[in-house]
């Protein structure tokens, strides 16, 4: 059991960051849930227990809302262990087929809005010797024919390395996982069959987790058995 560990996960209303949360639960962790869609979050706190969660209404792509998701977490557990930043969310490929606004909120939310809520989180995480964990993608790792998506996740991939270099021999570890295709409100008709669930990449995240303190699980790359490349 986690005992008193605080587990903050953000994009926390849906898809991989809910899933997240109840395995994290199960696992006895407290957790601090962020999303900008604060009924979806207080819906998933009744779900989990509100003895031992909390939501907060974050926008990741203003600093000061980051720096007030950590300290709501202090504020009710008095310690940050683990961060998922793992807000994002994507676009049709295309060079000309998103609008320019699309673009912009897309690239704010994937690629700043994850370099804030890993600043808010370092200082914090310091002092426990926890875990910062990113969501990229398989999409980071090959370039995707006109996907500026692919784009930001491939500045997720060099994120979560410069990160961890950078918190080398402090005792902070730092996991990139990189899902394929994964059934989640991503997708507006669904990912199609064979796809992976929200729970699977849950599991990979326990799993990460779940290592002795020795053990940093840098990077998980996780496709779907049907998904070729």
């Amino acid at each position: 059991m986690a005992d008193d560990r605080a587990f903050v996960i953000t994009g926390a209303s849906s898809g991989i960051g809910a899933a997240t949360a109840r395995a994290a639960a199960a696992e006895g962790f407290n957790l601090v849930l962020a999303a900008r869609s604060k009924d979806k979050l207080d819906a998933l706190v009744t779900e989990v227990g509100s003895e031992r969660a909390i939501a907060v209404e974050t926008d990741v792509t203003e600093w000061e809302s980051n720096e007030r998701l950590i300290q709501a977490a202090l504020d009710r557990f008095g310690r940050v262990d683990v961060v998922f930043a793992n807000a994002g969310f994507g676009a049709a490929r295309g060079w000309l087929k998103e609008t320019p606004e699309h673009w912009r909120s897309m690239v704010l939310t994937n690629v700043l809005g994850a370099a804030y809520t890993l600043r808010a989180a370092i200082p914090s995480v310091k002092e426990t010797k926890g875990h910062l964990i990113v969501t990229g993608s398989v999409a980071g790792r090959r370039a995707l024919p006109g996907s500026l998506y692919s784009c930001t996740k491939w500045a997720v991939t060099a994120m979560g390395e410069a990160v961890r270099a950078d918190l080398n021999d402090t005792g902070v570890r730092m996991t990139i996982v990189e899902p394929g295709m994964v059934d989640t409100p991503f997708f507006d008709n669904g990912a199609g069959p064979g796809a992976l669930q929200p729970e699977d990449i849950a599991r990979a995240v326990m799993y990460a987790v779940s290592q002795p303190p020795h053990v940093d699980v840098n990077e998980i790359l996780i496709r779907p058995t049907v998904q070729p490349t």
